[in-house]
């Protein structure tokens, strides 16, 4: 509704499905689009490491905390 074309629809429906699932489980939508396109090669190789519910904890084992640092 309201695109000029239908690949546009196509485009439009697909964020706009992304982003619900985002907000059904509790994550930014904007900060995991902004990591999957970051990190674009991670999401090729294992797409399912870098769903919404658990895209955070593949963040984590990827840049784990600077234990350097006293607390």
């Amino acid at each position: 509704m309201f695109y000029k074309t239908p690949n546009g629809a196509m485009v439009g429906d697909l964020f706009m499905s992304l982003i619900h699932t985002c907000e059904l489980n509790g994550v930014n939508s904007f900060h995991y689009l902004t990591e999957l396109q970051r990190h674009a090669v991670g999401v090729k190789c294992a797409p399912a490491d870098w769903m919404p519910w658990n895209y955070g904890e593949t963040l984590a084992r990827m840049n784990p905390p600077d234990r350097s640092v006293i607390e």
